[in-house]
């Protein structure tokens, strides 16, 4: 069997027995790929054989196969490392870490520094991060509330959580239903010093819109390891801001895993 390799980060070594090629051909049963490669229709149309397309990733809005092609991912491959880097943001933003470490040695010169004890988290998305992420926020004390479009016990309107959340952490996919979906009306909504974490998807949050809440003071602070345009041709700059480089899933083991799942889940498709 034929298999299209689109990225060199998959290992070799977990390609044995498949025929592994770096151009289109028509044989061509699975493509392995990542976001830097999206595979679309125009691809698509010179794989008459393709069957299916894995990416070693918890999205895939860079995939578009037609009907009966597969698509399989690994969504469960960095839950704990994208929900600690969650954690360490809220605190980073919550403690004044950045502006600590680099300006005068004054306790006070970041502003108020905060405990998460006793604030109220806003979890948009609860899916498995989501709730990884909720698990430790409660544990350390915070109040959550929870907005999903699934039915979940106590689904509250993405307005309510919003306008009642001290800190707002974004766990949801890209679709065109949640692209932007935190714009200016909706920053408009947060509680005066809220924070806004996106560890999700760049293209969730209007980031124009977030950079003027900033500038403007009616936003806290953010913290973004995703932007719209990766990697950017500029890192954005506002008061406040943090900004990593889509790190979130990150550690070795968590790499490894990902292309170890995604190969094994394309040959389970292919039933080899």
């Amino acid at each position: 069997m034929k298999l299209l390799l689109l990225d060199e980060r998959y290992p070799r070594g977990l390609l044995a027995g498949f025929e592994v090629v770096s151009t289109p051909q028509e044989d061509v049963v699975a493509v392995l790929t990542m976001p830097e490669r999206p595979v679309g229709p125009e691809l698509c149309a010179q794989l008459p054989g393709l069957r299916v397309v894995g990416t070693a990733t918890v999205g895939f809005d860079h995939v578009d196969v037609p009907e009966g092609v597969a698509v399989v991912s690994v969504a469960d491959y960095c839950t704990e490392e994208v929900a600690d880097h969650t954690l360490a943001l809220i605190y980073a933003l919550l403690r004044g870490i950045v502006p600590l470490s680099s300006g005068p040695w004054d306790a006070k010169s970041a502003g108020p520094l905060r405990v998460l004890r006793g604030l109220r988290v806003g979890i948009v998305g609860l899916g498995r991060i989501g709730s990884a992420v909720a698990e430790r926020v409660r544990a350390l004390g915070a109040d959550v509330l929870a907005h999903d479009i699934r039915p979940i016990p106590d689904n509250v309107s993405l307005v309510d959580l919003l306008a009642e959340s001290d800190v707002v952490s974004l766990h949801v996919p890209l679709t065109p239903e949640t692209r932007r979906l935190i714009g200016r009306d909706e920053l408009a909504l947060l509680k005066p010093g809220a924070l806004l974490i996106n560890t999700a998807r760049g293209a969730v949050v209007d980031v124009d819109a977030l950079l003027a809440a900033l500038r403007e003071g009616r936003l806290a602070g953010a913290a973004l390891d995703v932007l719209p345009t990766e990697p950017p041709p500029m890192r954005p700059v506002a008061p406040n801001l943090i900004v990593t480089p889509h790190a979130a899933y990150y550690s070795p083991e968590s790499e490894a895993r990902s292309y170890r799942m995604c190969v094994a889940r394309v040959r389970e498709v292919l039933g080899r």
